[in-house]
């Protein structure tokens, strides 16, 4: 099978390798979408923290973001699996540890990330083996492109859910990628009136055109209580904003991960009696994301800018836009295109 292979910090390579072969326990999915990530550009760059942690190492297949058909189950799999539409949990517990056990297999100190950690070949190629244990069913109603959604989707509904914001309530986001979008969405779902901070300077075009009327930067943010402020950007200097920002008695979720620390006052926390919450993983909001996508209730569709090849992956990870993408924030790839 074709897959793309990172081989060092800038370096890769579309190679033929053997296609996986389903295991005990496992199953083998041909591959329809898979999403291009920051964390799969981190790795792009070197600069990801596994590599220097130890958790990660070239050559490595990225690719987490996915959506296909199981094509094989291994020893012990249900054939029931067989044929079905299905995307993937990116955590992978070792089932056996205190974490796993409470049901928090997705900071398991052991555990595998398929594409990202302890060496668990990613999506970016034809053909991908992950666990049985692993699989979410996709219905008819979601279609490959937002199968390969549901991923950033459960950690964007986390996110929202984190912020306990409700009908009334004034919600910001910062960062309006596709997180901060899909944060955006969930909340607006759930009936909070929704502003966006974009640092970046881009054109607010997009988020008006996906239904927000609220877009600043941050210079033009209002002086407006928000009862909950999401981070979902990559500035080492917007979790002390999104603190400031907050009313007292408010929550602050923080998903975003900046390239360098970041400090917050403490002080001000206390003093605001903020809650503050940290997410990490889709895990626990995948299943409950299938089902706001097949409803129709969040429908992120408009968030895949372009669909393309495992050739023009590497482009991609440098940074170079794709002819003819649209305006949305996020790249897609089809291992199937150029074969």
């Amino acid at each position: 099978m074709r897959a793309f292979v990172l081989t060092a910090p800038g370096a890769f390579e579309v190679q033929e390798l053997p296609a996986p072969v389903a295991v005990a326990g496992e199953v083998v999915v041909d591959v329809e979408r898979v999403g291009v990530c920051g964390t799969d550009m981190e790795f792009f760059t070197g600069a990801m923290a596994y590599l220097h942690q130890g958790h990660s190492t070239y050559p490595m297949r990225p690719g987490h973001e996915w959506a296909g058909r199981v094509a094989a189950v291994g020893e012990g799999v249900d054939r029931g699996w067989l044929g079905r539409r299905v995307m993937g949990d990116t955590m992978l517990g070792c089932g056996r540890c205190r974490r796993c056990v409470r049901g928090h297999q997705h900071v398991c100190e052991k555990r595998q990330e398929v594409g990202i950690r302890g060496a668990r070949a990613g999506a970016l190629a034809e053909r991908l083996a992950v666990p049985a244990s692993s699989l979410h069913a996709l219905p008819d109603s979601v279609d490959a492109a937002l199968g390969a959604l549901v991923e950033p989707g459960g950690n964007a509904l986390r996110a929202a859910r984190a912020a306990a914001a409700r009908t009334g309530d004034r919600a910001l986001v910062l960062g309006p990628g596709t997180i901060g979008l899909l944060v955006a969405m969930f909340l607006r779902a759930a009936g909070a009136e929704v502003h966006l901070l974009d640092r970046a300077g881009n054109s607010p075009a997009f988020a008006h055109a996906m239904g927000f009327e609220h877009v600043w930067d941050e210079r033009s943010l209002p002086d407006l209580p928000f009862d909950a402020v999401v981070d979902a950007s990559n500035a080492a200097h917007l979790p002390q904003k999104a603190l400031e920002s907050v009313e007292p008695s408010g929550r602050v979720v923080y998903i975003g991960l900046a390239g360098e620390p970041s400090r917050i006052d403490t002080r001000t926390l206390a003093l605001k009696d903020v809650t503050a919450v940290g997410i990490l993983s889709a895990s626990p909001g995948l299943d409950d994301t299938i089902r706001a996508y097949a409803s129709g209730t969040v429908d992120p569709g408009a968030l895949v800018a372009a669909t393309v090849s495992l050739d023009e992956v590497g482009a991609v990870l440098a940074g170079e836009r794709p002819e003819g993408a649209g305006p949305g924030p996020k790249i897609h790839v089809d291992p199937r295109l150029g074969i």
